[in-house]
Order: structure tokens, then sequence, then C-alpha cells
């Protein structure tokens, strides 16, 4: 490594080689100077030092000045290269960040599970991925011992990486190996180069600086999770783990979590739908590999070769699309849209309606939906028998279509009854023939009961009883109040409510439908459905339809109703309807948990004989209960007033009920009539003075004895014979004051207390 020469004074001099290790000539020349320090020691202490020079004074402040020098030349030149990387990086621009952020529009339901994607303008599916959250632990550990070691930390570039590229190009002529990370790799997704060179390699590596300094190490990652290519039009993990295997990544196998980290490194050569031979091969490369590095071990790596690679592509999911396609046309500009369904529910429930209505006949479609009571969201959304079959026009939403609502009224018409207190569930009425003017209702069977329960009339869906009562609610009282409580009825134009609204004589849609029948469990009110969930606070106020009491008796009327058959009894309140020609058919049932609404017929209206609610829709209902895999919940318990007797219990005037015509005497005797309060007056009543002297006075003329008096449809007691009484006045609010005589004949006054 050196060689020795005689100078000019004898002495032999050591030449150093260029080659010469810079540790051996630091050994070597801390020895010399040792021993010329040594000799120094023995002269004068003013005599010259050896002509090396190297002892002399001044030596040690040159050679602190070099250091400087060589200090301020290497802070240079990182100075200019780290302005020249800033300039370069300013010549490139900002990052496509935002770009790169653009993801398919997904719609999921209350717990996040996918139900309907839509594709990106250009025809790519990216769906929005969370490392953390939605990526089976098994594929990160391979993709980082594949791809990225020490993508933790480094910072953006991994020297050792790029080292051993260059290694291997010095070696071999030719790129063998990139040594970029994950993050140079997120860099070339943001900006694509077709071609590999230096140049696109240093832009890869300045914008990989870039992207740490600005993104943590999550956001990277997930980044990249979502940009990856996978062959076609898939962009992605998630899209990819759908796509080639129809589920999401969140539980991959071995064998499909190597599959995936494959891919993207030839994602057209590898295409699963086109070259499944060469994803196979690039699969078990990787499952090699891994069990080279002990990642995994070669009993496991076996046992995932074994495994057969998909060699088609499986379609994105379209769960609820008429729900998927509302919420997309309402949120704008929301990469992810939230609905209240189930997901799980709504899988089990788009089966039953598409075999159904294959039964039911050709062109025949259904809509289904099913509604929490409490909250009044929407857990499932069946718009139509099938999405895509254009003959049974499966793109139209059957649950907004306005139809023909047949008998489903009726409940509603009983309840008003029983809130007003003329008629109780165990009180008798004569299902006959009557006429009001022209209008002369008939059963659906065209025969008579004669005198029944009114528990009865309501189960068998009676025509003449219901169109009695309502004859007595009023036909524009039950129009107004089902619209307050969220019903929009649509009557035909320039019509006034009437009494044909009871047998269906008006337009409803079967969401506001069950939106009324919820109203029956939750004892009086309703609650606007609800199917997007925003991030604002749910600020929907219940709104009124009966009187709590009146409710709950519906509700335990309707839980008797005759099942279809093989159905258990007393297990669901429900209610059947078909319209006029057979062209709708309803079944509208509820339990303590949820209430469900099922509409069956054709979307353009054209009658379906045989199509009766009973035998078409009902069936479908109580499949639907058995499907949701709860046991029907109980009804609440009867509120604070219900009165709860048999027909023997009940006051005299509750025991029969007598219509409008029958009030008419044939001598002096006079319908009763309420003197004062009168009917709209406002009563101020005094409680200053405690509760035993805030009562109110009721005057009465007329009226067979003995006279009954009911407040909000409780019986409060008889009127004496002078036809007066003290009452104790109910709170602040609307009260309802009704007197009955002995023949059933009865008058009412609405009173405002204050």
């Amino acid at each position: 490594m050196s060689e020795r020469e005689t100078s000019g004074d004898g002495r032999m001099t050591e030449l150093r080689s260029p080659l010469s290790w810079p540790g051996l000539t630091r050994l070597r020349g801390r020895s010399r100077f040792g021993a010329a320090k040594a000799r120094a020691s023995t002269l004068a202490p003013h005599a010259p030092n050896d002509v090396d020079g190297r002892d002399q004074p001044g030596h040690d402040g040159r050679r602190g000045r070099g250091a400087k020098r060589l200090l301020a030349f290497a802070l240079t030149l990182v100075a200019v290269v780290a302005l020249a990387l800033v300039a370069y990086t300013i010549s490139l621009g900002p990052l496509p960040l935002r770009e790169a952020k653009a993801v398919s529009t997904t719609v999921v339901d209350r717990n996040g599970k996918l139900l309907r994607a839509y594709a990106m303008a250009d025809g790519r599916w990216r769906l929005p991925v969370s490392a953390k959250k939605d990526i089976d632990p098994t594929y990160l550990k391979l993709l980082l011992a594949y791809e990225d070691q020490r993508f933790f930390e480094h910072y953006g570039v991994d020297p050792r990486a790029l080292a051993r590229a260059a290694i291997q190009l010095g070696s071999h002529g030719h790129i063998i190996s990139g040594g970029s990370t994950i993050t140079m790799q997120l860099a070339r997704l943001l900006e694509p180069r077709r071609q590999r060179s230096l140049h696109a390699k240093l832009r890869q590596i300045v914008r990989a600086l870039e992207l740490e300094r600005k993104l943590s190490k999550d956001e990277i990652l997930d980044l990249y999770l979502t940009l990856a290519p996978f062959g076609g039009n898939l962009e992605g993990i998630r899209s990819a783990s759908i796509g080639y295997f129809g589920k999401e990544p969140k539980r991959l196998s071995l064998a499909e979590a190597a599959l995936l980290v494959a891919l993207p490194q030839s994602p057209e050569t590898r295409r699963l739908d086109r070259h499944p031979e060469a994803a196979r091969r690039g699969r078990d490369r990787v499952l090699d590999r891994m069990v080279a590095e002990n990642v995994i071990s070669a009993e496991d790596a076996a046992q995932a070769k074994a495994q057969a690679v998909p060699a088609l592509r499986k379609p994105m999911p379209v769960l609820a699309p008429h729900a998927a396609d509302q919420a997309t046309a309402v949120v704008k500009d929301q990469p992810i849209i939230r609905l209240t369904l189930d997901a799980s529910l709504q899988k089990v429930l788009e089966p039953l309606a598409r075999d159904r209505a294959m039964a039911l006949g050709p062109n025949v479609s259904i809509g289904l939906i099913v509604v929490d009571n409490d909250s009044g969201d929407v857990l499932a959304h069946v718009g139509s028998a099938d999405y895509f079959d254009e003959k049974r026009a499966g793109q139209v939403d059957m649950t907004r279509a306005v139809r023909s609502p047949g008998s489903t009224l009726k409940p509603f018409i009983y309840g008003l009854a029983f809130e007003d207190g003329f008629v109780h569930p165990e009180s008798l009425i004569e299902d006959r023939p009557v006429r009001f003017g022209s209008y002369a209702p008939e059963n659906f069977d065209m025969t008579f009961q004669g005198t029944v329960p009114v528990r009865k009339a309501l189960q068998l869906s009676l025509n003449v009883p219901a169109i009695v009562l309502l004859d007595r609610v009023g036909a524009s009282r039950l129009s107004s109040r089902l619209k307050q409580a969220g019903g929009n009825l649509v009557l035909p134009k320039d019509e006034a409510p009437g009494l044909a609204m009871g047998l269906g004589g008006v337009g409803v849609t079967l969401q506001d439908l069950a939106q009324l029948y919820a109203g029956f469990p939750r004892l009086g009110t309703t609650k606007p459905l609800r199917e997007i969930m925003m991030d604002s606070d749910d600020a929907r106020e219940p709104l009124r339809l009966m009187d709590a009491a009146a409710a709950w008796q519906v509700g335990n009327v309707l839980l008797g109703t005759p099942p279809p058959e093989n159905a258990a009894r007393n297990r669901i309140a429900f209610k059947t309807g078909t319209s006029y020609g057979y062209r709708d058919a309803w079944s509208v049932g509820f339990d303590g948990r949820v209430t469900i609404g099922v509409w069956v017929g054709r979307p353009d209206g054209a009658p379906v004989p045989g199509l009766i609610g009973r035998v078409a829709a009902a069936p479908i209902l109580f499949d639907a209960f058995a499907r949701s895999g709860k046991l029907p919940a109980a009804l609440p318990k009867p509120p604070k007033g219900a009165l709860v007797a048999s027909n023997s219990k009940l006051p005299l005037p509750l025991r029969r009920f007598r219509p409008i015509g029958e009030l008419v005497r044939s001598g002096a005797e006079q319908a009763p009539h309420i003197q004062f309060p009168l009917n709209g007056s406002h009563i101020d009543v005094d409680r200053s003075a405690g509760t035993e002297a805030a009562v109110m006075p009721v005057k009465v003329s007329g009226g067979v004895l003995p006279l009954t008096m009911l407040v909000n449809g409780l019986p409060v007691g008889e009127i004496d014979s002078r036809r007066q009484r003290l009452i104790d006045p109910p709170g602040p609010g609307f009260a309802r004051l009704t007197v009955i005589d002995a023949t059933g004949a009865a008058d009412t006054v609405v009173v405002r207390i204050q």
C-alpha cells in the first residue's frame, strides 16, 4: 500500500498511496507526530523544531482554520442542495392532493356497511378506505413486509432500498428494483409517468419528501390504499376486494391478501378477469418471499398456494337502490352518505319481494318499508321487486307512489270514534244496509253480519260500520287529523273529503301510511320518517295523531285480527286493504318495536284479478317480520284512563252505537244539547284557591235520562235531574265535552281551558 524513498538529506520518507485507508493514514500521522514531539523535548527551549514543520508555532491555528473552512464549505454545499431542492419542488407545482382525494360516492347503512357505490365520472371505482378501520391486519403485514419494511421509520425515502437498487443497476446494467417506498409509489400515483428514468425517480423522491411533510403516515397509507391500481377500472384495496372476492377487505384469507399485494405491481398483466394464471404466479412469488423473510410459515404458504384464483369479477353491491338514488339527489358533494337503513335486514327483504312478485304473476311489483317505532327511522326500504326489471318498472319507487289505500284507513276512523267517546271496542254496532243519500256502502263479500261488536267489525274490516262511524266522526276531521300527523292524503281534483275516503277513495303513499300506523304503538303520536342521517341533531318533533287511550285500543283490536294461514295469532297487530278493481293490495302491521308496510300491484295501475290484501300482501308482511330475525315485541301496556271492560260493564250509552239517523224523536223529546259551555268558547279556570275550588259547570237541555258526561272520551259520571253538573276541568288546552243520553243520542262541544 506504500513505498519508501531516500530524501536529499538521507532520511527515509514514506510515500502514501492514494488507495491507502484513511484510518491507517491517521494512525501513521499520529505516531510520527509523537516521535517528533519527543525529539523536540531534548532541545533547548528556543531551539528550532524539526524541519517537518508540523510542530512549529501556529500550526494548530492553521488546522483550526482549515476545519472551519471545511465546515463552512459543507454547510454551503448543503444549503445549495437544499435551495436546489426547494427550487425544483417549486417548479413542480403543488401536489394534486385534492384531485387524488376524489372518490366514488358511497351510500352506507346505519352501521357503516356498504349499500351502494357509484362509479366516478370517468368510470373508475375508487372507494374510500381507512387502514385502521377497514383493512385486514394480515394484508397490511404482507404489504409492508413486501413493499416497505421501514415505512414508519423513514421520511419518505429509504436510503438502504435506494442503495440496493443502485448496486443492482450497476451490476446488471438495467433496473432490477426501484427501491421505492410506499410514499414514493404514492407520489407516482399522484403524478403518473410512463417511462422509468433517473429524472422520474428524482421527481418521486422530491414528491415523497413533500408528502411526508404535509401528511401523516396514516394519511399516506390510507391514500395509497385508495389509489393503488388493481386492474381495469378498479382502484384501491376496497374496490379490488369487493370486485374480485365480493366482500369488504376487513377479513381476508392469506391467499387473498397475498394476491392483493401482488396485483398493483403489474395491474394490467395480472388482471384476474384476463390473466388469472399470471396473477397466481405473482401471488405465489409474494408468498415465497414472505416465507424467506420469516413473515409466514411454509405450511401456511403451501395452503394459500393451493387456493384457486378467481377468474371473474363480481358486481358491486346494489342494496336499497331507490333509497340510495334519493339520497344522492338530496345530498350533494359528499363522498359518504349514511342512511338509517339496516343492511342485514335490507339484504333479506329484497329477495322476499322479488320471489313473491315472481309468484304473483308478470308485471307485478312490491313495495316494502320497515320503520322503527321509537325513532321514526326507516330500517328497510324495498322500492320494487327488482330494480333492474324493466317489465315491472323496477326503477319506480312504489313506496313513494300515491295509490288508493283500500280499507287501511279504517283503524284511524275507529281511533277517532274511541277518542270522541261515543263508541268502545266492546260496543255493539249494526252491520246492515244503510244509505247516505245516493251512497250505499256494501261489504267486500256483499253480505251483512248484523249486530257485531265494534272490535269484530274492525277485525273483519266490515265496510258499513266503518262508514257509519266516519259519518259521525266527520270526513273532514279525519282528513285534517291524518294530515296533522304527517299523512298527506291526495283527493281528486276539486273534491272535498267525503265518506268514500273510508274505503279507499283517496290517495296515499306507503311511506305515509307506515308513519301513521307507527302512531298506534307510540300511543297516539307519530314521528316524521327519516332515511338520511345528518351530522346535525335530530330536530323532528312528535306529531299528534289521537289520544293515547284511543291509540292503545286500536292496537289492541288489531292484535286480534285473524292472521294468514299457518301464522301465529296475537303476535302482530295488522290491517289489510284492497283498492277498487283489484289494483292495490296492502298490509300494514306493527309490534312494539317496528312497523312494516307492504304494497302489491302493478306500477302502471292496471288491475290484477284476484289481488286481495289478505291473500297477496298479508303473507309477505308476516314473512318480513319472521325474516327480521327478532321475535315480535309486546305492544305497550294500557295507558292511564283506558277503559277496559266487557259490554255489560260499559256505561249504558256505550253498550250500543246508534247512528245519527236514529236520534230523531217522534214526540216532544229532544236530543241532548250542551247549553254551557258553548262550542269553541274559552274557559278561564281559577286554580289559585286549590283544586277543589277549580271546577267548571256544565248545563244540558233535552235528552232521555240518565245523561252520561264524558271529558276527552272518558266517563266522569252522570248529570243530575236538573241537567247540571260541576266537573274537574282538565289541564290547559283543548277539551272535548260529550253528553250521551239513555237512547244513545249525544252532543259534543270543544272548549279551550285557560
